[in-house]
């Protein structure tokens, strides 16, 4: 933490990014460091980067940011696994790069890496960051990487919610930010999304030992007029229903493969993830599949996962 901390002083200017297709996290952490980062070096031009997500505006917004040429510049990625997950790819023209994450370090990309996979979330490596080193924390900062957490653990009921994480949450909800206002935004959603979360309790495939799947077509997207971003907030609805282990939501692209959000209780899943061209957490990772065939491999892996 010293280490980033006295490379951020030695820079003026400093792009924060995250991954793509962010989630709270991703968006919490990078723009609560954006926040406190201001609130401490006021005289720096830092940024947060990559594209608005149009669902989680309500967090934060992004920086349209034009460098000068030959402009030496800190770039610090926030909550991503892998570089070709990064948004904005002026992280690779950077003078130094910093990672901060919390995913396992299949990747261990950047300069100078502060990476804790047993920590809930970017978000508390990043208050963490700012509370053991006395920096300055605002009400802004407070709401976005508390939003993180919040995220990321699922309210506090994922296994990764750790002691830390409560008296991290704790000090955050210290700060004047409407938490109850924060939490109402979180959990709504649209009406399509609701007729969404209907289409897969109504068709989800249950194997006999606990494992269950789903698959959303580019018809089924187009039908119910959603984007790809928007799949992802059912991708937790399979484990409200009790006997289901282990789940995975297959969600077409529009170039034909298929992008694979699995999730599990208890049994690790991320080895399948990682054998299919993904990673993540133990109990929640995403893959990529290219054919039906894939998707038919992959649903067998992950019925034979729960059998072991």
């Amino acid at each position: 933490m010293k280490e980033i901390l006295d490379k951020i002083k030695e820079y003026n200017t400093i792009l924060i990014h995250r991954h793509k297709n962010p989630d709270p996290d991703a968006i919490g952490s990078q723009a609560g460091l954006r926040a406190i980062l201001r609130e401490n070096f006021p005289e720096k031009k830092i940024y947060a980067v990559g594209y608005d997500e149009p669902t989680l505006t309500y967090l934060a917004e992004m920086d349209t940011v034009t460098l000068e040429e030959n402009e030496k510049y800190l770039s610090i990625v926030c909550d991503t696994a892998n570089t070709p997950r990064i948004d904005d790819d002026r992280w690779k023209t950077a003078d130094f790069v910093i990672k901060i994450d919390h995913h396992p370090n299949d990747d261990a990309y950047g300069n100078l890496l502060l990476v804790e996979p047993e920590r809930s979330s970017a978000s508390e490596i990043i208050a963490n960051l700012a509370f053991e080193n006395n920096l300055r924390m605002n009400a802004e900062a407070a709401r976005l990487l508390y939003g993180g957490i919040v995220g990321d653990t699922g309210r506090f009921l994922y296994p990764a919610t750790s002691p830390n994480t409560l008296r991290v949450a704790s000090r955050l909800a210290e700060y004047d930010f409407d938490r109850a206002a924060l939490g109402r935004e979180m959990s709504s959603f649209d009406m399509k999304v609701a007729r969404l979360q209907g289409f897969v309790y109504e068709n989800m495939e249950l194997s006999e030992n606990g494992a269950a799947r789903v698959l959303l077509t580019q018809e089924l997207l187009k039908k119910f007029a959603l984007r790809d971003a928007e799949t992802s907030s059912i991708v937790s609805v399979p484990g409200n229903i009790r006997g289901i282990e282990s789940w995975a939501i297959f969600v077409e692209q529009a170039d034909g493969h298929f992008r694979v959000r699995m999730r599990s209780k208890v049994v690790p899943i991320n080895e399948i993830a990682k054998a299919h061209d993904g990673g993540g957490h133990p109990l929640a990772s995403g893959a990529n599949s290219y054919s039906l065939e894939e998707n038919e491999k992959i649903w067998q892996e992950l019925q034979d996962n729960l059998k072991k």
